[in-house]
């Protein structure tokens, strides 16, 4: 029998590895940034050309490459940051396997232009899918300038598998903030498209935070501190009415690498349960500082997942750390004890019990059940009840129908429900409402159960989706126009959706920066936060993706109908419930909510009599 096992060639192991490394644009974005941040960059400037399909260059000030680091740094597992294993238990750097810039270089045309402060002549590198192009002298200034063209380009079926270019940018974005909330002291810039997005100078962690995240957040961070001999954990975390259901921005970071930490994640929500409604999350920013010894990074290649040696105990201590926080900077006056100036309240004497207690007078002789002539010759009479007094209601129990032709107050409404019956229902005029959540009406087959809000959302949604799909809706002009501001990434989503926002009926101006006017709001929505809902329904686009017009629109029309529908609890009268059911029996689905939850139900009349 011949032999079939053998050595794969070097390029074909190298685009395997690339395919747990690189696994988007954002991929190399991470991987070239965390490379400058351990060359100790001062600045750093990265450019992206349509989300990172054409190119992406990195260019840092750090310490750079002579010409012969420069060619080994493309080979499989040639790095600096170690030099064997157990360096791996004292890692200081954020790379460490040597296996970035070779797995780059596997999948797209890489250029490098880099000089050490000791040359006076730099190198320039070009590769393309693991092999090289050309080596030459170059004048370049210190430090190393990576050019990354058509990634995947020798791997057509990863490229087509990538997403609309709002979607790769948003998380080009996500991969450059978790580096740049880490190093404040270092200087980044980001531009799209030839377009500044951000501009990151030098400053405090807070500083940072509020420059990626925005100036309205500043108002809701807490700050965080607690040292003890097994780690030292700073940062900040949200007050309790910050809280939101999506988008809440949360950061764990330990010895300056992001991680993701479910645990740990558990362990900050514990502190502030009973003080946010239940399915809201709170922002934070938390960093961690252990000995490198007593973590393990080395478990996945993102290098996202780590392992504790003390987890449980550094669990108790974070907890114990954000409650602390909340207690000393809550909103509660404390009770205050200067008595000065303040008004004076007499002491209570119990020798003097008696001194100055009212007099009582009592008549022993009171019975009001006593019959007197006052209750006749007084001002308080008896009415004197009429003798024909059953002709006053002679026409009212002529018109009670009788009991047994109840069916003759019934009609008939359109539509198909969860039994079966197609097109025709028919339902009692008077509802019940359920503790403020579901309206119970006698149909033919037997009790329908409705959940208003659930109604309410597939009613408003289908009317939202009429108005972009007719290009009618309304805009209401605000009074004074409202400020809202967006993160980078949200700005990205925003410019996506904006032509749907301006169907809805919202009127929003640019103001640069990632600031906006709010100057109108859609006609028939009151009582919203309509700051809240932007920032919600630009969430929504960023987390299904933006790829497809009907599919913003149905997301941004949800979005709109769950914030404006009858909330639980809400009293409904009788005239407003019938009018919430046959605005719901005019819909294409009166089962089900757009995203499949279920509005109605009928409990049949052989199940009612089962029960008794």
């Amino acid at each position: 029998m011949s032999d079939i096992i053998q050595l794969l060639p070097d390029a074909v192991a190298n685009q395997i590895a690339a395919g747990e490394v690189i696994q988007r644009p954002a991929s190399v974005v991470k991987e070239l940034v965390e490379n400058a941040v351990d060359a100790q960059a001062t600045t750093i400037n990265v450019l992206v050309v349509d989300a990172g399909r054409t190119s992406i260059q990195v260019i840092d000030n750090g310490k750079g490459m002579s010409e012969t680091d420069a060619r080994l740094s493309f080979e499989r597992h040639a790095t600096s940051k170690i030099s064997k294993a157990s360096d791996l238990f004292n890692l200081h750097t954020m790379g460490f396997r040597g296996e970035a810039l070779a797995s780059i270089a596997a999948v797209a045309q890489v250029e490098l232009k880099t000089r050490t402060a000791n040359d006076e002549i730099g190198t320039h590198l070009s590769i393309a899918g693991s092999k090289f192009v050309g080596q030459e002298a170059v004048s370049c200034p210190v430090g190393s300038n990576f050019s990354v063209e058509n990634i995947f380009y020798n791997v057509p079926a990863r490229r087509k598998f990538l997403k609309s270019n709002a979607t790769e940018l948003n998380n080009i974005l996500a991969a450059f903030e978790r580096i740049v909330l880490v190093y404040p002291q270092i200087h980044f810039t980001f531009h799209n498209n030839g377009t500044e997005m951000l501009n990151l100078r030098q400053g405090s962690t807070r500083q940072r935070i509020i420059e990626v995240f925005g100036k309205r957040l500043n108002q809701d961070l807490l700050p965080l501190q607690v040292e003890t001999s097994i780690c030292k954990i700073t940062g900040f975390i949200g007050k309790p009415e910050s809280a939101r259901k999506k988008s809440a921005h949360q950061y764990f970071f330990v010895n300056q690498r992001y991680m993701k930490h479910p645990y740990f994640h558990k362990a900050v929500m514990m502190a502030f349960e009973r003080l946010v409604p239940q399915g809201e999350q709170v922002p934070y920013f938390i960093y961690f500082e252990v000995n490198p010894e007593d973590i393990d990074v080395n478990i996945h290649p993102t290098k996202t997942e780590i392992k504790f040696e003390n987890e449980q105990t550094i669990w108790q201590i974070l907890t114990a750390a954000v409650k602390d926080t909340l207690g000393r900077f809550n909103d509660i006056p404390s009770i205050d004890f200067d008595t000065e100036g303040k008004p004076e309240i007499p002491v209570f004497d119990s020798n003097n019990l008696f001194s100055s207690s009212p007099d009582l007078h009592v008549n022993l002789q009171y019975n009001p059940f006593k019959q007197s002539s006052a209750n006749v010759q007084g001002d308080i009479r008896q009415p004197k009840i009429p003798d024909n007094w059953e002709q006053l209601y002679g026409g009212a129990m002529e018109e009670e129908p009788p009991s047994d032709n109840i069916e003759s107050n019934l009609f008939s409404t359109t539509g198909t429900t969860q039994d079966g019956t197609n097109n025709m229902e028919e339902k009692s005029p008077a509802h019940y409402q359920y503790k403020g959540r579901f309206i119970m009406t006698a149909v033919k087959s037997g009790l329908m159960i409705i959940d208003q809000y659930r109604a309410h959302v597939r009613i408003l949604y289908e009317k939202y989706m009429t108005q972009m799909t007719n290009r009618n809706g309304s805009t209401q002009k605000t009074l004074f126009p409202e400020l809202v501001s967006f993160s980078p990434s949200e700005c990205v989503s925003l410019q996506a959706i904006m032509p749907e926002l301006a169907l809805l009926g919202f009127d929003l101006q640019s103001l640069g920066g990632g600031s906006y006017s709010l100057n109108g709001v859609p006609a028939d929505l009151e009582g919203i936060d309509m700051v809240r809902l932007l920032h919600d329904m630009v969430t929504d686009a960023t987390q299904t993706g933006i790829s497809a017009h009907e599919k913003i629109n149905s997301v941004l029309a949800l979005q709109m109908a769950r914030s404006a529908a009858i909330p639980y609890g809400q009293v409904l009268s009788n005239a407003e419930m019938e009018s919430l059911v046959n605005e719901l029996f005019t819909c294409q689905d009166v089962n089900h909510t757009p995203d499949g939850k279920t509005i109605l139900s009928i409990l049949k009349q052989t199940d009612i009599e089962a029960l008794f």
